[in-house]
């Protein structure tokens, strides 16, 4: 009985840290496969170097983007950090009231 006891703070903790940071990491990653196998052409989208784009063509493994006019690269699927919506309006930089 007092080995439990000994071992119940260490139990506890293990537990602890599985709620606290392996299962939201799980979802997180589960939430990007998802949007990953989810692209199609046409969407814009962010690269994990902040680099900003539209996808042009979509094959198993690898994305092609087109970064400007005439200038596309080909990019890893897993380097897409977020797809924004097409038609999201561009905010303001100036302020006219």
């Amino acid at each position: 009985m007092d080995m439990i006891l000994q071992f119940l703070p260490l139990i506890l903790l293990v537990v602890l840290f599985y709620f606290l940071m392996i299962r939201p990491q799980q979802r997180r990653m589960k939430a990007h496969q998802q949007m990953v196998a989810d692209l199609k052409r046409g969407d814009s989208v962010v690269l994990s170097s902040g680099l900003l784009g539209k996808v042009v063509r979509v094959e198993d493994k690898e994305v092609g983007l087109e970064i400007a006019t005439g200038v596309t690269v080909k990019v890893v699927r897993t380097m897409i950090a977020e797809v924004r919506v097409r038609g999201e309006p561009a905010p303001a930089n100036d302020s006219k009231s």
